[in-house]
């Protein structure tokens, strides 16, 4: 099956099509611009020079969260949109699952790290093993220090990967947790291991409709806390 996948989770875009594991095609850009500027045209533009017909499209996949609120609703709205008019399945993947297979070659323990600022960051673990993940924890947002104790004593190499990457690995070593970057090649999410990790999905039997396609943000976003926190309570 081929699989067309979206990823808009951060600052770059881009888009991917794979098959049975394979990159066919893959588009990425980290220009600024914005990814209601840029997505489709990367969409457009590598099903066409690699002569892969939309109708060839066996399902759309698309990083569902967690990441930048309006990048996760555009990435959102042009998966349903392409899956609407393709009349294809779906595929919501989570972003940190997806990055977590950037690495999964480097054995140890895998730190999926995405800045979600305030000190935190939105992280999963992985256990890395002869190229197979197995998660270790839900999605969160957990804050740096907890993140630190929490791996202090965990005595397995520590890969860390994603936009929040450097910013998880300066802190987690001024906590005395030893640990290293992914390779600059592979540290950011990409559309290429968001198709890979819907593969998976397919063969799990965990392809949604278009309908059912919603983001996943962890926590609210910063206009509805704004607005929560300056909300007058009401005493009787």
């Amino acid at each position: 099956m081929k699989i067309l996948a979206l990823e808009t989770s951060a600052k770059a875009v881009s888009a991917a099509v794979t098959e049975d594991g394979r990159v066919l095609a893959a588009g990425y850009q980290d220009t600024g611009l914005t990814h209601s500027r840029t997505l489709m045209p990367i969409v457009e533009h590598i099903l066409k020079n690699a002569d892969i017909a939309p109708a060839d499209i066996g399902a759309v996949a698309v990083a569902v969260g967690p990441g930048s609120f309006t990048g996760i609703r555009i990435g959102v709205a042009a998966a349903k949109g392409l899956a609407f008019s393709l009349d294809k399945p779906a595929a919501g993947v989570s972003t940190l699952a997806a990055m977590a297979r950037n690495v999964s070659f480097a054995g140890g323990l895998v730190v999926c790290a995405m800045d979600a600022r305030r000190s935190q960051i939105y992280n999963a673990l992985f256990e890395s093993r002869d190229g197979a993940l197995t998660r270790l924890t839900p999605d969160r947002a957990i804050g740096l220090a907890e993140l630190a104790e929490e791996l202090r004593e965990d005595p397995r190499p520590k890969t860390v990967v994603g936009d929040g990457a450097h910013l998880c690995v300066d802190a987690l070593l001024a906590h005395g947790v030893s640990c290293r970057p992914a390779p600059a090649h592979l540290i950011m999410q990409n559309a290429m291991s968001v198709a890979l990790e819907a593969e998976a999905l397919a063969a799990a039997g965990n392809l949604v409709t278009a309908q059912a396609l919603e983001p996943v943000y962890l926590r609210p976003p910063q206009a509805e806390r704004l607005r929560k926190e300056n909300t007058p309570h009401n005493f009787r």
